[in-house]
């Protein structure tokens, strides 16, 4: 017969490892797997901005948003998209530009 505290005991470590996993789950994938979903809780701390700024944008339509089941969650790739959208072009991305147009019309 099994000693009741060794049973006792082995269930509660299958109860701690159930709470840790609920508490900490593992990184949500899509189909492909390189591809990182956010909570909002994630966002915030990725984006460096406070979870009502979030929620903030969310309303406001500034953050690409998935909304599941009265949640949000936010894509990795389009969490960086969003940050690139107002990244400013450097003097040489900028001469290159003017050269690549002022070429185009002298065709």
């Amino acid at each position: 017969m099994n000693n009741p505290f060794q049973v006792i005991d082995s269930r509660l470590s299958n109860i701690e490892k159930l709470l840790l996993d609920i508490k900490h789950p593992e990184p949500r994938l899509l189909e492909d797997l390189s591809e990182q979903v956010f909570t909002v809780d994630e966002c915030a701390t990725f984006l460096d901005l406070s979870k009502p700024t979030i929620y903030a944008k969310i309303s406001k339509g500034e953050l690409p948003t998935i909304k599941k089941q009265k949640r949000c969650y936010f894509l990795k790739s389009d969490l960086i998209d969003y940050l690139k959208k107002d990244s400013v072009q450097t003097n040489l991305e900028t001469q290159d530009e003017i050269s690549a147009i002022l070429k185009e019309g002298g065709q």
